[in-house]
């Protein structure tokens, strides 16, 4: 069993014991993170899309630890003007690990009501 879910605009692949590189999260470490925009779930033997989201499904998550990525540089320059700058960049992230994928049966909605179709009158020629 398998989620697509969405965390701070991106999306992952969720499965049971996988762990995850995602956006930095505000939670300390060893503390549960629940997910509950789900966008697809993939149960082996059916696939369920949300419209946008997979109603009654959430996924729960640990947070292992926070980082940074490696350092990235950014190069500007203008050709015969004398600019450059060189600049440095080192982006946040969070390491979680896939504890487990719920999934509550949603209530149905009952079906609207259809009004049945009552017979036009015929019209009257004069």
């Amino acid at each position: 069993m398998y989620a697509i879910v969405n965390i701070s605009g991106k999306q992952f692949k969720a499965e049971k014991g996988s762990k995850l590189s995602v956006p930095k999260q505000e939670l300390e470490e060893g503390k549960k993170l629940v997910l509950e925009d789900v966008l697809m779930l993939h149960d082996g033997k059916s696939i369920q899309f949300g419209n946008p989201k997979v109603a009654g499904a959430k996924v729960t998550a640990t947070v292992l630890e926070h980082g940074r990525e490696r350092k990235i540089l950014v190069y500007k320059k203008k050709r015969r003007k004398g600019y450059a700058r060189k600049n440095g960049h080192r982006q946040w992230f969070t390491n979680i690990e896939v504890q487990n994928i719920q999934v509550s049966k949603a209530k149905a909605k009952p079906a609207a009501k259809s009004k049945k179709s009552e017979p036009k009158e015929a019209k009257k020629e004069k």
